[in-house]
């Protein structure tokens, strides 16, 4: 009886606490206001100081079309996230690959009867034949278009920011940013030059240079291009130093690869530990399978042994997944 006397005492003396912390906390909005006034005070004190005044007018006009700029911008990004799927033909584009849909559908069957087939002459049961039928026919060829888009992204994120330093330098030196584009688009190594080519063929159609950096993102969706699209952007809007702006972005990116480049290597004990541990059941099914034979036969020829293997594959399946997130770090 005390002991449960005890527990409702703590109980009740932590939901109290918990109810105080939530009363008593400021709130952000309180939060916001300190901080603004904080940063007000040390823009008065500065003054005060010594700083050379700023004209009120202009730095009111100049924060409002900052405000709205990235206001706009913001709302487009909202509206891409907002789109359907994308399509097929996005995904290929995206990839770098030149066929049609058409042409990867037909590839498609093609693969899914040869996989069929080697499962119909190798004796397979009809659900494993069936399976690998499947696997031919959605698996591999979207895994192909998948993979190769993550790696055509990787070398295009690896040679980004060298491209935005060459508009960094030709800015300075005093040519157009359409020159600069153009100098990318001759120069740089794929894919880069690539998606720089179709930017600057777009701007020479008639498309404004927002409209070109949309499509741009659109067939190469990255966090980059959508930092490098809004400085464009603002610096078009409200003018401003462009090389000093894109220095600064080049700066981050290659502090993004950098932090990214940590992450792999402190991560690189977690991810050889999952990669042992979800190949340990197929090593040892292995060394039972030469040691002993017949030891495991009834697992694929009982109905309650492939009941088993099946339950067995969906755990394993569920913690190799499991574990990849864990240690899958998005900088």
């Amino acid at each position: 009886m005390n002991q449960q006397l005890i527990i409702v005492v703590a109980l009740g003396v932590l939901c109290f606490g918990a109810l105080a912390f939530v009363l008593l906390a400021p709130t952000a909005k309180e939060k916001a206001k300190k901080r603004v006034s904080t940063m007000e005070g040390g823009g008065k004190r500065s003054r005060r100081a010594g700083a050379a005044p700023v004209n009120d007018a202009n730095s009111k006009e100049r924060r409002k079309k900052l405000t709205d700029a990235l206001a706009k911008v913001d709302d487009k990004n909202r509206q891409l996230r907002k789109k359907k799927r994308i399509t097929l033909a996005q995904r290929i584009e995206q990839a770098g690959l030149h066929f049609t849909p058409r042409q990867f559908y037909i590839g498609s069957a093609v693969c899914a009867l040869l996989l069929g087939f080697i499962g119909l002459i190798t004796g397979q049961k009809l659900w494993i034949t069936g399976l690998l039928f499947v696997i031919g026919g959605l698996g591999l060829p979207n895994w192909f278009v998948n993979l190769a888009k993550q790696r055509r992204q990787k070398k295009f994120v690896d040679e980004f920011s060298n491209a935005i330093d060459i508009i960094v330098r030709g800015v300075k030196s005093g040519l157009p940013v359409n020159e600069c584009l153009k100098i990318i688009a001759r120069e740089s190594p794929k894919p880069v030059c690539e998606e720089f080519n179709q930017l600057t063929e777009g701007i020479k159609i008639g498309l404004s240079l927002e409209q070109a950096l949309m499509r741009m993102q659109e067939r190469m969706p990255l966090q980059e291009v959508n930092f490098f699209g809004i400085v464009l952007m603002i610096q078009q809007k409200t003018g401003g130093n462009l090389a000093e702006a894109l220095g600064n972005l080049a700066t981050v990116l290659r502090g993004r690869k950098l932090m990214e480049g940590k992450i792999k290597a402190l991560s690189a004990e977690a991810k050889a530990s999952a990669m042992i541990i979800g190949s340990l059941p197929f090593l040892v099914m292995g060394a039972v399978k030469v040691a002993s034979p017949a030891y495991l036969d009834p697992l694929f020829t009982t109905k309650m042994g492939n009941f088993i293997l099946l339950g067995a594959g969906l755990w394993m399946s569920t913690g190799v997944l499991v574990m990849r997130q864990m240690i899958k770090i998005k900088v």
